[in-house]
């Protein structure tokens, strides 16, 4: 098969390259940065794949995440492939922010004291009933459509702008290298 290894990597090992790449965040995230702009679709249908990743991100409904936003996508006619992308926002470090700031949004929305919540986790929290999760669940996932919302339009404009440049200069350095003369036609 090409592109394979010649020796196996041991499990830990690439265990610990999904979690912490093997050169940097910086060169990951230009990585992932350079694959969305390189997509075929319009400016526009990309940013809106992104931003829709991006909103689904912010959502507390972990392990839905890439299915929900690429049925979204698809739905709304967004880059499915870059809605993929804009969920890599939600990572584990960003979770604790976004879900914290989610709660209290939603506390508020709801009109709940700040501290109304006095749950006990700490033992029993996969065998928890829902009665008890729910008071944590509800104002998260209401909190969250603003923040996700927010998100989402901060993503759009940016990876908009992003990719129409981009595109744009691909073009331009593409019709510098074309003869003059020669007929493009239109696919």
């Amino acid at each position: 098969m090409l592109f394979k290894r010649r020796e196996e990597e041991p499990l830990l090992t690439k265990a610990r390259v999904h979690l912490w790449p093997r050169r940097s965040w910086t060169r990951s995230t230009l990585y992932v940065t350079h694959r969305l702009k390189r997509l075929s679709a319009s400016p526009h249908a990309i940013a809106l794949g992104f931003a829709i990743g991006c909103f689904i991100a912010t959502t507390p409904l972990l392990g839905c995440h890439v299915i929900l936003s690429a049925l979204v996508a698809w739905a709304m006619g967004g880059s499915i492939v870059a809605s993929f992308f804009g969920t890599f926002v939600g990572n584990p470090v960003t979770y604790p922010i976004a879900w914290y700031a989610s709660y209290k949004v939603g506390t508020v929305l709801l009109g709940l004291p700040p501290n109304h919540l006095h749950a006990d986790f700490s033992r029993n929290l996969f065998s928890a009933s829902w009665e008890q999760i729910w008071p944590i669940f509800k104002p998260t996932l209401l909190g969250s459509i603003p923040i996700g919302l927010l998100v989402a339009a901060i993503a759009y404009f940016l990876m908009k702008t992003a990719v129409q440049v981009y595109q744009e200069r691909r073009r331009r350095r593409f019709a510098l290298r074309r003869p003059q003369g020669e007929i493009v036609s239109a696919p």
